[in-house]
């Protein structure tokens, strides 16, 4: 019983991982354009992924990368990383 609760804790996981997988996806392409800040779900995008994103930026910042904003894509790596090689680890 204890195998299939860890089963299906990891699958929820992975399930969250993915979902927030997209927002940020959503997040970055949402740059693209000039959105109204005041919009809402502008604003939840940027609530939802600035806590993640903020500190990676910090690490690798746009200046250093000829202005590109990596800090999308380097977390969007470290989720599928996390989902490919930790959670199955974990079975």
């Amino acid at each position: 019983m204890d195998s299939l609760v860890g089963v299906r804790l990891v699958g929820f996981v992975s399930w969250i991982l993915e979902l927030y997988s997209y927002v940020i996806i959503a997040a970055a392409l949402i740059t693209w354009v000039s959105p109204d800040p005041r919009n809402p779900v502008v604003v939840f995008l940027r609530r939802a992924t600035e806590p993640v994103l903020e500190p990676v930026r910090r690490l690798l910042p746009p200046w250093r990368t000829a202005g590109l904003d990596l800090s999308p894509v380097i977390v969007l790596i470290a989720i599928q990383f996390v989902q490919r090689v930790v959670l199955p680890s974990l079975y």
